[in-house]
């Protein structure tokens, strides 16, 4: 296989673990870890933050009256409990897994260390980025660009439910047009809503090399982007 990129981040939606009526389809769970494994015989290295949309969905119906900081530590917990699952699948696939947390629970995974985090990917450990950046307000798309620019990535690719960055929601709007390429400014003029505004931000001023938006309905779509395929969207400086 060719290899596109040396050092990613892959982030995936907690719906990506999520089975119709269970928090986990451990067949989706093995699945995805089995696709990573072929990500990492390409000889990339590789990062992972997972959302916690299967398990939390922050203050939305009957949570609306939430404070708002609980509400996002209950998030920050998602994403460890997930974090926590793919690592296990990911050692039954043969592979090292280590699962960094920005909260302190170390009963359960490491505190997050860039530069321990930078060896490990190195020796080539496949680290997962739990409890986000730490701190309420901030979503999971602003964090995995943090981890991205703290362990110095080559690209962040973003596996999702739709194939690439649209003009409009494709599934409200038939006009809607696939962008294929655009800049972290221009997305962030025209307010597109893959990524938060200070995530954009954040890419831009920082000059992370590229985010990479295509469709996780195939998984196999993840070892295609590593092999150069141009699907999707690409964002860049």
């Amino acid at each position: 296989m060719e290899q596109t990129y040396h050092r990613i981040i892959l982030k995936l939606s907690g719906e990506a673990l999520k089975g119709d009526q269970d928090l986990f389809d451990f067949e989706k769970v093995n699945e995805m870890a089995s696709i990573i494994r072929q990500m990492h015989e390409t000889g990339t290295q590789i990062g992972i933050v997972i959302g916690a949309g299967n398990i939390w969905r922050g203050r939305q119906g009957p949570s609306a009256n939430m404070d708002a900081t609980i509400a996002d530590q209950m998030g920050m917990l998602g994403t460890v409990i997930n974090c926590l699952c793919m690592s296990d699948a990911l050692r039954r696939e043969g592979l090292e897994a280590t699962v960094m947390s920005a909260v302190d629970m170390d009963r359960f995974c490491e505190p997050f260390n860039a530069i321990r985090a930078r060896e490990y990917l190195d020796a080539g450990r496949i680290v997962l980025f739990a409890a986000g950046s730490g701190n309420p307000f901030f979503s999971t798309d602003t964090a995995v660009v943090l981890r991205a620019v703290e362990t110095q990535v080559d690209a962040i690719l973003m596996a999702k439910n739709i194939d690439g960055v649209y003009t409009a929601d494709p599934r409200k709007d038939p006009d809607a047009k696939l962008i294929p390429d655009i800049t972290y400014s221009e997305a962030l003029r025209q307010g597109l809503k893959v990524m938060d505004a200070s995530a954009f931000q954040l890419c831009a001023e920082q000059n992370l090399p590229v985010v990479r938006v295509f469709g996780l309905d195939d998984p196999q779509n993840l070892v295609r982007v590593l092999q150069g395929d141009p699907m999707g969207t690409i964002i860049h400086p």
